[in-house]
């Protein structure tokens, strides 16, 4: 956001290093800022610290607080954003008391805490008034030298008269003032140029003395008026000019304001990370009902159909039934009508009265015809038994017991199994990705590398290439050319459909040639794969990993001042595994596609551009 012009003084964005305004401004943890280039150099060329381990010590150019580790500097995005408009307000014409390159009315603090105007003379853009840095040199000379108490020091609003300034020093002098004379540890009074200071008509006044409540006292966080300053216990306490502390706690409000927005706006990703998950959540339980709805329907239909058969099985023996009865009551009526027959004939022959004809046929009706046991013939059939009904009615109850207990299933199912949550940190990570390309000169003789740098696969036989040190002869893995020392680094490799492959980061000075173990306590961090299940982090032994996802793109992340080495699922957006150590020496991305396996494993590894 703006900020007033007359809110803004060329001290507060001034580095101590450089003395020069900030450029990618960073705060150290005692909350001093200086020039991110000022302080890293600052630090590279830093003493060791007297101890037999030679460990080397960072320390606060101002403060001087000491860290054995060196700390981690971020830009101070809120303070850069308000220096670079400061530079465009100098960089404009814009003074620094408001008005657009006039004059200034000069502001002197004497014994009588009288304001007086004092000549007014050009200003170059963006410098502090004369007026104000006059006071300012006055205080600063005002302070205690070490040894000196601070109860001998005189209020700071009556100053001495230090004469008129006629030529202003460089603001190079200012900083050194700043540095060589380091005020005691109190709440810091820091003037911002905000032109005259006369004060309106509709001053509040004191209650006591009836003057104009002109002046803050630090002390007891309270105006007062210029006799409240010699009496009512407030002599010696630490006292601006009100108006001066009314503009710099706006000048405040307005730093709060530009942080507060950056809240929000993390704040509103937060709200938008969540309801994009809403919307894949309800995506997902449509892609589910519709599933579950189509499994069921299968399910009736193959209900229906199971039906239809038993019953055209149960038809079938009816009907096998049938025929065998039908066959053996043909047969039996048959032998009826015989005996029928006979018997009628054995009934005309007792009435016959020709006894030549009755003895001639007796014979052959007094003996019974030949008739086929049917004691044992009957019609049965598996029908009777129910056997079908039973076996139907077992299998429903099983279904019907398996059905009831469905819904609990799929409840524990989704309870046990753990759900990849997508982590909102992998957006973060990609701010940092990095160009990387493939280094031949460090490449396996069986590795083949595009034209680009960008992919590299495993061939069938040796190539014909320099056996320079820095090439890998027994293990096909290859180097990127970009190598890192420090900060943030990240980059995204397609894996696709290979059953094996490694990938991760390994030390320049790592051993070449021959047999290699890899480890960290090598100078080799990477995640592998093998067998298209199994993955590992390469450490002695290895750790093996659990991933229920399988990844066809992977994502590495290095923090090399943290040691960090991050793994991702890409597509999940989820993260696989991070291992912590403490690196020192040059990182280099590793990559190994690993050998075809008859053609199972062809596929190259591919670094792929990252979205961001």
């Amino acid at each position: 956001m703006a900020l007033p012009a007359s809110f803004l003084s060329e001290d507060q964005f001034t580095c101590s290093i450089c003395l020069d305004v900030f450029n990618n401004p960073v705060s150290t943890p005692c909350g001093h800022s200086f020039c991110q280039a000022c302080i890293s150099s600052y630090w590279d060329g830093g003493r060791r610290g007297g101890g037999g381990g030679g460990s080397k010590i960072y320390q606060c150019p101002l403060c001087k607080e000491s860290y054995r580790k060196r700390p981690e500097l971020q830009i101070n995005r809120t303070l850069k954003e308000i220096t670079e408009q400061f530079k465009w307000l100098a960089s404009a014409g814009v003074s620094m008391d408001g008005t657009d390159g006039g004059g200034d009315e000069g502001l002197n603090l004497h014994t009588q805490h009288q304001q007086q105007p004092a000549p007014s003379q050009p200003q170059r853009p963006g410098e502090m008034p004369d007026r104000i840095f006059a006071e300012m040199m006055t205080r600063f000379q005002q302070l205690p030298s070490p040894g000196v108490p601070e109860d001998s020091i005189s209020n700071p609003n009556i100053s001495q008269n230090p004469g008129p300034v006629s030529t202003r020093p460089s603001l190079q002098a200012q900083n050194s003032v700043h540095l060589d004379l380091p005020p005691p540890y109190s709440p810091p009074r820091r003037y911002t140029v905000s032109g005259s200071t006369e004060f309106s008509s509709n001053v509040p006044l004191c209650p006591t003395h009836l003057k104009g409540l002109e002046f803050f006292c630090h002390t007891d966080n309270t105006c007062i008026c210029c006799v409240c300053m010699e009496t009512q216990g407030h002599r010696g306490h630490n006292v601006t000019p009100a108006k001066r502390e009314w503009q710099i706690k706006k000048s405040q409000l307005s730093i709060s304001e530009v942080e507060l927005k950056d809240i929000i706006c993390e704040k509103e990703r937060n709200m938008e990370e969540i309801q994009k998950s809403l919307r894949e959540i309800q995506a997902a339980a449509e892609r589910e009902t519709g599933g579950v709805v189509s499994v069921f329907t299968k399910m009736i239909s193959s209900v229906e159909r199971c039906q239809a058969e038993v019953l055209e099985v149960i038809e079938m023996s009816w009907r096998a039934a049938e025929r065998r009865a039908q066959s053996l009551l043909s047969e039996l009526e048959d032998e009826i009508s015989e005996l029928k027959r006979r018997s009628t004939a054995l009934n005309q022959l007792v009435l016959s009265e020709d006894y030549v004809h009755f003895l001639k046929t007796f014979p052959t009706l007094s003996n019974p015809p030949p008739s086929k046991d049917w004691s044992g013939v009957s019609v049965v059939s598996e029908l009777t038994s129910g056997v079908i009904l039973r076996t139907i009615t077992q299998t429903v109850e099983s279904l019907h017991e398996e059905l009831r207990n469905l819904p609990e299933v799929c409840k524990r199912s989704l309870l046990d199994q753990p759900v990849a949550r997508p982590n909102p940190k992998i957006k973060r990570v990609q701010e940092y990705s990095d160009d990387i390309t493939l280094d031949p000169n460090t490449s396996h003789p069986r590795l083949i590398i595009s034209v680009d740098g960008k992919q590299v696969q495993c061939g069938e036989r040796h190539q014909s290439v320099p056996d320079n040190p820095e090439r890998f002869d027994r293990v096909v893995c290859v180097l990127a050319r970009q190598g890192f020392n420090s900060g943030r680094h990240y980059w995204e490799v397609e894996v696709g459909g290979k059953t094996d492959w490694d990938l991760g980061v390994a030390s320049w000075s790592v051993h070449r040639k021959g047999k290699i173990t890899v480890s960290p306590a090598h100078g080799y961090w990477f995640l592998s794969l093998r067998d298209r299940t199994e993955y590992a982090f390469r450490t002695e032994p290895s750790t093996n990993l659990t991933v229920n996802i399988r990844p066809s793109r992977i994502g590495i992340y290095v923090d090399y001042d943290k040691g960090l080495v991050s793994f991702y699922n890409v597509d999940a957006k989820v993260l696989i595994y991070t291992f912590k150590d403490t690196f020192s020496d040059t990182l280099h991305p590793f990559f190994s596609p690993c050998t075809n396996k008859s053609g199972r494993n062809e596929a190259p590894l591919i670094i792929c551009p990252v979205s961001k």
